[in-house]
Formats: C-alpha cells, sequence, structure tokens
C-alpha cells in the first residue's frame, strides 16, 4: 500500500465535517490495507505511533528537503520501517544520525506526504478521526457490527490490534478479546445534567451517590497481587500501596473494581483537588515510611468477581455484588430514588461535605467501558464567571480557519488591566465560532505564531467546576474545566468579574 493513500485518506477526512464520510473514506482506505499494514492504517490516521516516541519533535521538522516530484512511491511499511530506525537510533552522534534518517524519509516524500508525515511525528495530526469515527469505519471496512468492533475495543483499550483482528480474522477475531484481571479496560465515562429533576426524568428510578473530586481508578486483584490502574490504564501501584493494601486484605479469588482515589482531611473533608493529584502523581514512595498525603480509596462499581464477568449485568446486579465484597466504609455513598426531592437533599449533603455533586445512575444498564454512556449522568453545580477575551487561537480541523481557543481574563482593579487565568476552546457552537472568529480579527492588535491578540473589549459568560492555584498564570490561580456559556454584549469589560472575586472563590473551596 502506497504511504501517498493515507496521506490523502487523511487530507478527505480533514476537509469534511460530516462523520458518515469520514467513516465512509476511512473504511475505503482500510479496505485496501493487508493484513500486515492494518493495524498501521488505523495508527497513523488515529494519530498515533506504533512505536510510540521515537525522539523526534517539532524542532527537528522545521528544516526539510524539498518534496519529492510525483507520481508517489514511497510504501507504507517503507515508512514504518524507517520509524523504527528513527526510534532505534541512540547514544553518540545520534543527533546527525537521526538527523540524516528522517532527511532520508521526507526527502522521498511527495508534499502531501509530507504533511501528513510532519503532522504524525508532531503530534499535532488533526483530521476528526476521533475513535468513535474509526472504530465505525473499522466494522466498514471489515463488514462486521459496529457493537462487536466497539466492544473488542473497549476491552483491549488498543484499537490497531483490534482492526488487525477484525480486518483478518473476522468476528471470530474479535472474540478473543475479553475482561481479564489484571489487564485493564477503559473506564466508562458520564453525560452531564443540569439537575437532578432532569437526571431522573431521564433515567427513571435511579442510584444517587456522592460524586468524588479525586482521581479515577481500576483496581484488579487477583488472589495476593492487586495492580492499580489510571483512567488511562496506567499502572501507579507503586504509588499507591495504601490502596492496595487495603484490597489485598480483602483476599479475594479475583476482583476488578471501579472507584476514586481521594486525599481527605483529618475530620473526612476532602483535601482540594490538587492536593490529591499531587500525592497521586508522586512516582517513588519510600517502603519503610507512610505517604505524608495519604489517599482513600472509595468504590462505585464491580466489574469482574471471583472469574465472573459483570460488565454486561445490570448495574444493580453490579452494584449487589460490590456491597457483598466490600465494607461500606470502601463504597462510594448511594441510595435508590425515583424522588426529586429526596435527591435534591443528597446532593445538598454530598456539597455540604465538600464534594463535586452527585451521579444519577441506570440501575439497569450496563458497563459501557470507554464510552460515554446514557446511564451515568453527573449533576454538579457549575460556577459561572464573565471574563474578558484577551486573545484567541486558530482552530485545527473542523475549526481551521476559526479562531477558536479564547485566552480569558479577569479585571484587576489595583491596575485596571486584566489577568490571564486560563484558556478553553469549548461550548462553542459552528455559529459562535463564526461569529468570534470576524469578531475578535477586528479587534485584533497583533499576532505571535497562531495566536492573535485583540483589544480587551468582548465579555463571554464562562461556566467552569472550580479554581485552583496555579504558578503557570499570573494571578496564581486557574479555572478548571472552563467552558463558554455566551457572549455578553451587554456587559462591558469594566463590569466584567474581578481577580478578587475568582480568588474568593478558590478560598472558599480550601
Amino acid at each position: 500500500m502506497l504511504f501517498y493513500e493515507l496521506a490523502q485518506a487523511s487530507h478527505d477526512v480533514a476537509a469534511t465535517g460530516a462523520r458518515l464520510p469520514k467513516v465512509a473514506r476511512l473504511a475505503s482506505c482500510l479496505a485496501q490495507a493487508s493484513a500486515a499494514e492494518a493495524s498501521i492504517v488505523v495508527a497513523y490516521l488515529s494519530g498515533e505511533l506504533p512505536q510510540g516516541a521515537i525522539g523526534v519533535g517539532w524542532a527537528a521538522l522545521r528544516e526539510l528537503p524539498p518534496p519529492a516530484e510525483a507520481p508517489a512511491t514511497l510504501e507504507l511499511l517503507d515508512v514504518d520501517a524507517a520509524l523504527s530506525r528513527l526510534q532505534a537510533i541512540s547514544g553518540r552522534g545520534s543527533h546527525a544520525a537521526r538527523r540524516e534518517e528522517l532527511w532520508r524519509l521526507f526527502g522521498i516524500s511527495t508534499e502531501l506526504e509530507q504533511r501528513f508525515l510532519s503532522g504524525l511525528l508532531g503530534g499535532k495530526l488533526r483530521q476528526g478521526a476521533l475513535e468513535g469515527v474509526m472504530i465505525d469505519a473499522v466494522a466498514e471496512a471489515g463488514g462486521i457490527p459496529a457493537a462487536e468492533v466497539r466492544r473488542a475495543a473497549m476491552l483491549s483499550g488498543d484499537l490497531p490490534t483490534i482492526a488487525m483482528a477484525a480486518l483478518t480474522l473476522g468476528p471470530a477475531g474479535l472474540a478473543q478479546f475479553r475482561l481479564a484481571p489484571l489487564q485493564p479496560v477503559k473506564p466508562m465515562l458520564a453525560k452531564t445534567a443540569e439537575n437532578v429533576a432532569e437526571a431522573l426524568e431521564r433515567v427513571g428510578r435511579a442510584g444517587v451517590e456522592w460524586k468524588l473530586d479525586g482521581a479515577r481508578i481500576q483496581v484488579h486483584c487477583v488472589g495476593a497481587e492487586v495492580r492499580v490502574f489510571t483512567r488511562n490504564l496506567a499502572d501507579v501501584s507503586d504509588r499507591v500501596p495504601e490502596i492496595v493494601e487495603a484490597i489485598a486484605a480483602l483476599r479475594a479469588e479475583s476482583l476488578v473494581l471501579d472507584g476514586e482515589a481521594i486525599a481527605l482531611r483529618a475530620d473526612g473533608r476532602p483535601q482540594p483537588f490538587q492536593v490529591t493529584m499531587s500525592r497521586f502523581g508522586t512516582k517513588r514512595v519510600v517502603d519503610d515510611l507512610p505517604p505524608t498525603t495519604p489517599l482513600s480509596a472509595f468504590y462505585f462499581d464491580c466489574l469482574h468477581a471471583d472469574g465472573e464477568d459483570l460488565i454486561d449485568r445490570p448495574a444493580r446486579e453490579r452494584l449487589s455484588v460490590l456491597d457483598d465484597r466490600l465494607s461500606p466504609a470502601l463504597v462510594v455513598p448511594r441510595f435508590e430514588t425515583d424522588d426529586v426531592v429526596a435527591a435534591q437533599a443528597f446532593l445538598e449533603d454530598a456539597l455540604a461535605r465538600g464534594h463535586e455533586g452527585v451521579m444519577v445512575k441506570d440501575l439497569d444498564a450496563p458497563y459501557e467501558a470507554g464510552r460515554r454512556g446514557a446511564g451515568w449522568l453527573k449533576v454538579k453545580p457549575a460556577h459561572t464567571l464573565d471574563l474578558v477575551v484577551l486573545a484567541a487561537e486558530w482552530g485545527h480541523g473542523r475549526r481551521h480557519g476559526k479562531l477558536s481557543n479564547l485566552h480569558l481574563g479577569a479585571r484587576d482593579p489595583g491596575s485596571r488591566g486584566f489577568v490571564m487565568l486560563g484558556k478553553t476552546f469549548k461550548g462553542m457552537t459552528d455559529e459562535m465560532l463564526a461569529w468570534q472568529t470576524e469578531r475578535l480579527l477586528a479587534l485584533e492588535t497583533r499576532r505571535d505564531g497562531h495566536t492573535v491578540h485583540v483589544r480587551p473589549e468582548l465579555v463571554v459568560e464562562i461556566a467552569f467546576d472550580g479554581v485552583q492555584t496555579s504558578p503557570r498564570y499570573p494571578g496564581g490561580v486557574a479555572l478548571r474545566f472552563a467552558r463558554v456559556k455566551g457572549y455578553r454584549e451587554d456587559k462591558s469589560p469594566a463590569e466584567a468579574d474581578t481577580i478578587d472575586t475568582v480568588r474568593a472563590i478558590r478560598a472558599r473551596a480550601g
């Protein structure tokens, strides 16, 4: 298979915003791949390298040889072999050797291939070929129901391997992928509801539980062996000995638990999110000393117990197994209800205890690993601030040619200027993107690379989940999960919220 065919497919996918044409174009490309090429095609078109990091960054891509003349002759497997050679280069003289190998590869690449390679190697290949789109493309190319590919992908977490099995072995190849203790699966994610009334209306009678603001963990236990994985499937068992010990003490035959790790104060209230993440991110814990900031683990689902997979079972049954295997002290508090008043009271109690909000879960729903399932709804109050746009960055993929990522500033009464709090590109409709691009370009003062700086005249209402300490920004604080609610053309910059208001929100959170 020619590498040019991938580059052209990537170009075509980036040029369309509609899902079905993306799927069809990717599927047509996958259908041309041989058994040896299938996993490479999926990896490349997903913006990944099968080799992982190969020691080539944007600095190495600044100066490259001119592109080769058409017609293209570079084979896909030759590109993969070249990248493997690049990864293997090390030691004295490696910089020059890597540059020589890189120039050789780019020197035989056409202009389109060079652009694709640069995006792939620089980690900035933005074409809208997200995992869900790629799963549908693999299914279409292999003539397999998308649900079967999706299930295998959620249990494996390795889409290129899944694609190779699907395209070469069909449904029988996908059947080999199942939940196995000590091999993590992608966690199920939640959708959002504005309030508990909406959540119960969508789900019906449900389990309502505290939503903890900690680090998502998946704990696997087989006899005395316990492994702890992050939401990204990284093994962090050696960083959290207290969690490992608590589960090892259960002496279960086998368990796979979904939960949250969180740092608590002496009174049981949660520490700020950053404290939990700082402790969770510590790469080395001294064996003979207890952690200075111990983590507590609370579990809200059970995916496997004593040799039996539970992910296809209703949540009610999984929770019954969870309650049977763990003591109440290890289980996230919850209750079952269809009463809005009772659910609201439970939410307010969770908030009073310092937690984020509640989760409302369909008790008849299976566990949809790796998906944002309709059976899980999160309800948490969002703060809003009126902030000023200080700059914006050009978008990628579907947002190419639009100013997308906004730099947000709070008013500083002392200097009469604005203090940057962070950036966001979330919450914007296509209409809003078009409008803000035109409006911001009219306010442009200068450009810095892909950033357009503007006069601070446009006020935007921003929803966010909290404020955290941040040395990255001059005000010492930053917004968490900021997203645009809408522009406030009725407000002037002088009416924007102040940095003092933002710091007060941070102080109240502890």
